[in-house]
């Protein structure tokens, strides 16, 4: 099959309502999930269940109607079950984190979140030619990754129980979502190593700008950032909306208190619901014409 015409056929699948209203629904959960004020070990619990609840639906809409070739099924198993495959991985971790973290003392808790830290660089270490080959968006190798055809063939492929059935696998749609689940994590076990060390600048962007900071309105940069996350333009579309409203927070040195609440005020404006999107697609019309005419 020719690139083009595969990246046609990814690109039609993945929009199929077959799986949109699944994962749809699934993403609305599992933001709720992640932006409620529950504990922590009680948000991996529910996201535990809500991934697994999400996976199940997908295996049983695989098994009534399969895939038509095999671009359909690289697409699912590249883009659309390592989304909430990643999610019961990162749940996972975070639940064996919160109840293995020793309960009492400071130091104790930081040495053990340094040393999941060690273990989440020693995946990536492991598995640096898989991660470069799709962080990359490479795909000359997808026919042998990402179809059940090729199961057998990489023994090296994860052997962790999440959710894994043969008919429902290929050998690298679980690394996959490993590799996806385990950013996830390292921005929690930040998250956490800042609580327990407030104020300690080595935590945040070794190379974080002193000079960019954000004076327009929050809400406008929450516009931005919801419409790159929508767009899948970071990361490939692997990134959850916190980690890139931290990262911006961090880029811009503001503080974006209740991003998830703005996004849903902003759904529920009358009329224009993206007003500083569209002023700034006239701004810079306006200089473009200016610029002709200098």
């Amino acid at each position: 099959m020719k690139i083009a015409q595969q990246r046609h056929y990814l690109l039609s699948f993945y929009t199929t309502p077959m799986f949109e209203k699944t994962l749809s629904t699934f993403t609305e959960k599992v933001d709720r999930i992640i932006h409620s004020d529950k504990a922590p070990l009680t948000k991996a619990e529910l996201g535990i269940r809500l991934s697994n609840r999400t996976l199940s639906e997908l295996h049983r809409l695989v098994e009534k109607e399969d895939f038509e070739d095999p671009g359909e099924e690289i697409n699912f198993f590249r883009n659309i079950k390592p989304f909430p495959m990643s999610y019961l991985i990162y749940f996972s971790e975070v639940r064996s984190c919160e109840l293995n973290i020793p309960k009492a003392g400071t130091r104790p808790k930081i040495r053990f979140l340094e040393k999941e830290i060690k273990k989440i660089n020693k995946f990536f270490a492991q598995n640096k030619d898989f991660v470069n080959y799709m962080e990359q968006s490479r795909n000359y190798l997808d026919p042998e990754f990402f179809t059940r055809n090729n199961l057998d063939n990489f023994p090296f492929a994860p052997t962790i129980n999440y959710y894994q059935y043969p008919e429902f696998s290929t050998s690298h749609d679980m690394l996959w979502a490993m590799i996806q689940a385990m950013y996830k994590y390292i921005h929690y076990i930040r998250d956490q190593l800042q609580k327990l060390q407030p104020g300690n600048k080595s935590l945040h962007l070794e190379k974080q700008p002193k000079l960019l900071k954000w004076t327009g309105s929050k809400t406008s940069l929450i516009e931005i950032i919801y419409a790159l996350y929508a767009d899948g333009a970071l990361n490939h579309g692997n990134v959850e909306i916190s980690t890139i409203i931290s990262s911006f927070e961090d880029f811009l040195n503001t503080k974006l208190d209740q991003g998830y609440k703005t996004y849903y005020e902003m759904k529920s404006r009358k009329g224009d619901r993206t007003k500083y999107l569209h002023r700034l697609i006239l701004k810079l019309e306006n200089k473009m014409d200016r610029d002709d005419n200098i």
